[in-house]
């Protein structure tokens, strides 16, 4: 199953501006990736071509990095996800910056049913909080996004089975 996922946010703000929060990705001082309320994106070096990562179960290696401009992630895992993922920060003529994130990828084997059930819905809240977060780092009213009833029923099942993982520890 080929799926193509495209999130944007028109930003009143220079694309320098959020250049600079693409730029902070799985650093120190993250101010685009929402980890207050998800998985944290880690990689096991700074934000470059070769780092290696992800958030929570997702996993991906940094594949094309132009500082300011556009990340891009090859996916390494769940089993069956091919493809990539990016963030690119666009300008525009009225100076203001499209943040763009999106998917291209062919879902395989087991990702046939876990990207449309499980996976798609979590990943389409985590973007949107992460616009959510960009906004509020450059200082733009921004409603806080509403979760789904089936998002908040994932993340409780996937809250519950970490809990009863460390206890098994």
């Amino acid at each position: 199953m080929k799926v193509t996922n495209v999130h944007d946010r028109l930003l009143p703000a220079s694309p320098a501006q959020v250049g600079h929060l693409l730029d902070s990705l799985a650093g120190p001082d993250d101010r685009l990736w929402p980890s207050a309320d998800w998985p944290p994106m880690r990689f096991d070096r700074p934000l470059q071509v070769g780092a290696a990562g992800g958030h929570g179960p997702i996993r991906y290696e940094v594949e094309a990095y132009d500082p300011g401009r556009r990340v891009q992630f090859r996916f390494t895992g769940p089993a069956g996800f091919d493809g990539f993922h990016a963030f690119e920060v666009m300008p525009r003529p009225d100076g203001h910056t499209l943040l763009r994130h999106e998917i291209h990828m062919v879902a395989r084997g087991p990702a046939l049913v876990t990207w449309p059930l499980v996976f798609r819905p979590l990943h389409d809240a985590v973007i949107e909080d992460a616009f959510a977060e960009a906004a509020r780092h450059l200082a733009i009213p921004s409603p806080r996004p509403r979760w789904s009833l089936w998002v908040r029923a994932l993340r409780g099942m996937f809250r519950r089975r970490r809990a009863r993982r460390a206890i098994d520890r």
